[in-house]
């Protein structure tokens, strides 16, 4: 147990351009975050949850775990085991007739019977090691940001080709201010002076 690693849900967000989502994994007590794709009936299983939105029949996750109770089997904790090919793998620790039993499991349903039978979610060290994120190390420092330099001079063939658009512009009729051709209808932003009669 010294190598397991306790976190908690800290969000589950949506990604717009694809039909997954993302739970978001915070260690307890250090600014570590595990994020782990989830399919989008798992994140909210999860969120449903989370929220203690009462159903009026069991979800598949509710199910699981009353199937664990009905067999006199106490769910202990759900561990995160393993990180391969992108891939978390889960297990499912229940205690039975005082024996611990482990029942393999993909992370996103260990993660979501976690939260109905309120019991600890671990990460195995290896796991943290290598899929988490620490927001301070991952942001640039504002020294190391790139110094803003002057723009490098146009070339010849450059400077010919803006001389175009410089021309187009050139031969535009822009109504300069202070013009007295403009009618009064033309001037929608001035006040219109009444007529005298």
């Amino acid at each position: 147990m010294t190598e397991m690693i306790e976190v908690q849900i800290d969000s589950v967000r949506v990604h717009l351009m694809t039909p997954n989502r993302l739970v978001v994994l915070k260690q307890i007590n250090s600014e570590r975050y595990l994020p782990i794709w989830v399919g989008v009936y798992e994140a909210e299983a999860i969120t449903i949850a989370l929220q203690e939105v009462e159903m009026s029949r069991p979800l598949t996750h509710d199910l699981l775990k009353n199937v664990f109770t009905a067999f006199n089997a106490r769910i202990k904790r759900v561990e995160i085991v393993k990180l391969e090919n992108d891939t978390y793998f889960g297990t499912i620790v229940a205690e039975l007739n005082g024996v611990e039993v482990r029942v393999d499991s993909r992370s996103s349903d260990a993660i979501a019977l976690s939260v109905r039978a309120h019991v600890p979610i671990l990460v195995h060290a290896s796991v943290m090691e290598k899929g988490s994120i620490t927001p301070e190390e991952d942001m640039p420092e504002e020294s190391q940001m790139p110094e803003k330099s002057e723009p490098l001079p146009l070339s010849k063939e450059g400077t010919e080709r803006l001389s175009v658009f410089e021309n187009f512009l050139d031969k535009l009729d822009f109504d300069k201010p202070g013009d007295t051709n403009d009618s009064e209808e033309d001037k929608p932003d001035q006040p219109k002076k009444p007529k005298k009669k």
